[in-house]
């Protein structure tokens, strides 16, 4: 598939600054901005290095302000939009086209009969970015210069420059810049340019999106240098942004070994026993996209660790969207390594029987804030085995699995605990939010579900169908398992709502049973062991596609509940209030997909399912799927423009229909 646009989307200022871009460097760093040049967020910039990778994410390279000299001519090549509302200068107008060479963006300007091609990439493993500028078509030489906007603060932060000095230093092709007494240094280096030093601050950025946000709006960057040459046709520049004190500076160099990453993945993904010539031509972009998730997370045990980031620009790398897309990110894709890596990884931060939530961006503790993430790791292990037999991973791992069904008997943390009256596993208390429907502002927990949520107990009775199966494969007592699972499978019949012909929601919660139709009971019916009866199944595939479905997903509540929320946007309480109150998840396509191929026995129908994806692809996050959707239709894209689990998962769903022909 060719994600290109003409003229038709570039000349259009309000479109091509809806449309944006990302890079990554396999380490948590990455690069992102817009098709039109203009910053729209505080996440934008050309070197967001991850300093204690795979977070401690710092804006040092913001942008580049692009003017070239040709003919009698002066144009520049880049957009500003400022604090009162004017752009200025207007560079999107000359760009011909934009478009992408696996993950690189290439952009083009026509400046008379001269077209000057742009690209951005970065080196994997290493926070470096590289930008060049090569002229394709001229009759005269061009000249060339770039003034680099530089910062240096948290990637979630703001900066009024209020005569902020940063110390630069000369060195050999270029400049290091020191922010402060603590900051680690960086440096912008070019291949061959003339270089002057500046330290003039930019006043009143102006940032679209956070004020849709309800955030701060108006930043300020400090142009730090400027960096001149003169081109010849087919003659390029390249300029470099680094943490490193000598990154390569050869542009070609380091491009053709980007394109080698990215045909490595592809052929991996050829090579994978599950590929199938018969999908579709945009599934080989969603395995690009996919590596961009996976980063390093190096522990004392192994310092070549990984683990995946949950969605660009803002979150790190969290225990339940890791589990939920390990499968796709890696085993659709034929990495059986990384995934192997990842699961070893988490087993040394299993506390207590949970796996943490989240990782904080400054470093502290992890935190064990979930319910579903740790049961979400047998599911993880169990696809990975079925993929490998690695039965030394099997067994290295089995005792941090007994361990937690243990936990989960004796009861561990905000109340999570077996109930002996039914088998059903029990968790939340006043003040926390445990399952993925995890939004909370202040002490307001917007979807609270304390009591005995579906989709838990389909995990939990899953996770107990699983270890009883690795039980019998390592030769270890099987039975206490197999009887658990045996109890809840007598007992969740509890769950059906015989009036309204679909599950309960949560069950013994604070205030009874909730009746409300989630996405959640999908979960009963995708994932291998279910619980319900097929006639059951049926109808919440029914139930869901009737009242939930959408282009993009699922919606996360019916519309017809009193408490629906068709839109996404505003203010964080605003956001917050609506995050699982009638958004569409993106993510959530894949379990329904895998539900409805299960009910109907139809892959040519599940397929139809996932073609819209293919047109978003061109849309919020080039070559990436995002992660949620207004749920009102058109279902316009909202909050993260690169979303793991949704990539994942329907990477995923492609690899199960692709098996069920």
């Amino acid at each position: 598939m060719c994600i290109e646009f003409g003229r038709e989307i570039c000349g259009n200022l309000n479109i091509a600054a809806s449309r944006e871009w990302l890079v990554t460097n396999g380490i948590g760093g990455y690069a992102s901005g817009t098709v039109a040049g203009v910053l729209t967020r505080r996440y934008h910039g050309l070197l967001i290095a991850a300093l204690n990778p795979p977070l401690g994410r710092t804006l040092l390279l913001t942008k580049l302000d692009e003017t070239v000299s040709y003919g009698e001519h002066t144009y520049s090549l880049s957009t500003n939009r400022w604090k009162d509302d004017t752009v200025e200068p207007h560079g999107y107008r000359l760009m011909e086209d934009f478009s992408l060479d696996g993950t690189i963006p290439v952009w083009r300007y026509a400046c008379a009969d001269a077209i000057i091609e742009k690209r951005i990439w970065m080196q994997q493993g290493a926070n470096t970015t590289y930008i060049q500028y090569k002229l394709h078509r001229a009759t005269q030489p061009l000249k060339i210069s770039l003034k680099a906007l530089v910062n240096y603060r948290d990637y979630h932060g703001n900066t009024h420059g209020n005569g902020w000095q940063m110390n630069v230093e000369p060195v050999i092709q270029g400049i290091r810049v020191t922010a402060n007494l603590d900051a680690i240094p960086f440096y912008l280096l070019c291949d061959h340019a003339n270089l002057v030093t500046a330290h003039d601050w930019y006043y009143g950025f102006d940032l679209a999106v956070e004020r849709r946000r309800g955030l701060s709006d108006v930043e300020d960057h400090l142009h730090i240098a400027t960096f001149k040459a003169t081109l010849n046709l087919g003659e390029s520049i390249t300029l470099v942004a680094s943490t490193e004190e000598k990154p390569e500076l050869n542009g070609e160099t380091t491009q053709k070994l980007q394109h080698a990453h990215e045909q490595k993945l592809i052929e991996l993904w050829q090579g994978n026993h599950s590929f199938n010539t018969n999908n579709p031509a945009w599934i080989k972009q969603l395995v690009l996209a996919a590596d961009q998730f996976i980063v390093k997370r190096p522990v004392t045990e192994n310092l070549c660790g990984k683990t995946i980031i949950a969605g660009y620009h803002w979150f790190g790398d969290w225990g339940r969207d890791t589990m939920i897309s390990l499968s796709g990110l890696t085993l659709a894709t034929g990495r059986v390594e990384i995934a192997r890596s990842i699961l070893r990884t988490f087993a040394r931060y299993v506390d207590r029987g949970m796996l943490p939530n989240r990782f904080p961006d400054a470093g502290e503790q992890p935190e064990y804030n979930t319910v579903d993430a740790t049961l979400w790791y047998f599911e993880a292990i169990r696809s990975y085995y079925k993929a490998t037999e690695d039965e030394d991973l099997l067994k290295e791992l089995f005792p941090v699995l007994a361990d937690i069904i243990q936990w989960h008997c004796r009861g561990t943390r905000y109340n999570i605990h077996l109930d002996a009256s039914d088998g059903l596993l029990y968790a939340g208390e006043t003040g926390v939010q445990l399952t993925w429907m995890d939004a909370k502002v202040g002490d307001w927990v917007v979807t609270p579900r304390v009591g005995k949520p579906i989709e838990v107990n389909v995990l939990w009775y899953n996770a107990l169908r699983t270890i009883a199966q690795f039980a019998r494969q390592i030769c270890q007592p099987h039975q206490e398992y197999d009887a658990m699972a045996d109890r809840i499978l007598a007992r969740f019949s509890r769950f059906w709502n015989q009036d309204t012909g679909y599950c309960y929601d949560v069950l013994d919660g604070p205030n009874g049973h909730d009746p409300a139709l989630r996405p959640n009971q999908i979960f009963a019916v995708s994932l291998p062991e279910s619980p319900l009866t097929p006639i059951q199944q049926k109808a919440v595939v029914q139930a869901c596609q009737r009242e939930l479905l959408t282009s993009y997903g699922l919606r996360s509540l019916s519309c017809d509940h009193p408490q629906y929320q068709g839109y996404y946007g505003g203010n964080p309480l605003q956001r917050d209030g609506a995050y699982h109150q009638g958004t569409v998840w993106g993510w959530l396509l894949g379990p329904f997909v895998l539900a409805h191929l299960r009910v109907y026995g139809d892959g040519n129908q599940a397929r139809e399912f996932l073609k819209p994806m293919a047109d978003h692809l061109s849309d919020h996050g080039i070559s990436s799927l995002s992660e949620i959707f207004d749920g009102d239709a058109p279902f316009t894209p909202r909050g993260c423009i690169a979303q793991a689990w949704t990539v994942a998962e329907v990477l995923r769903a492609t690899v199960a229909i692709s098996s069920h022909f």
